[in-house]
């Protein structure tokens, strides 16, 4: 099975269109804003996700740099990720480092646990050297990821894990 990670461009297409019409927007607090776009604002919101991993600094007040990637198999996406730069005190509560979604029919095999790695190593790759999961608390497939990825879970709150993962130096 052929797995690669793409870094989000403004010229992704229908495929991946598609893929994020089938993703909730909302889904164990992993947010899908270009759920329910039309294919023209689908463009736009590429545009700004691109800008998003070039922006420095904190925008807005609360908006970090945040670089977003498309889980491939075989040629189609099958997930979305996203990897924040750095942290604000608001994202150590809620939010963390990494966060990622599997489209629904491809669920269950796995491939969220091989996608953590593989944004782990894009994470690696941006200079972040310690990441941070909070992830639901029912949202078992996602905490095995983390823990199968090398996480160790620093506390447990009424709705969420928190799960940092160092990754291994190159």
């Amino acid at each position: 099975m052929g797995l690669e990670i793409r870094k989000l461009t403004t010229e992704d297409g229908r495929d991946v269109y598609e893929m994020l019409q089938e993703m909730p927007a909302d889904e164990n607090g992993f947010l899908n804003s270009a759920n329910g776009k039309t294919f023209g604002e689908y463009r736009e919101w590429l545009k700004g996700a691109a800008e998003s991993a070039e922006q420095v600094g904190v925008k807005d007040g609360w908006m970090v740099p945040q670089t977003t990637f498309w889980l491939y198999e075989d040629g189609r996406p099958m997930g979305f990720g996203k990897v924040r730069h750095f942290l604000t005190d608001a994202l150590r509560e809620d939010g963390g480092n990494v966060g990622y979604a599997i489209r629904p029919d491809a669920r269950g095999r796995g491939l969220g646990t091989r996608f953590l790695s593989l944004l782990i190593d894009a994470a690696r790759g941006i200079g972040i050297g310690r990441i941070l999961l909070t992830v639901q608390n029912h949202n078992t497939p996602s905490i095995r990821a983390a823990l199968a990825n090398g996480g160790k879970i620093e506390k447990i709150t009424g709705d969420k894990h928190y799960i940092w993962i160092e990754p291994p130096k190159p």
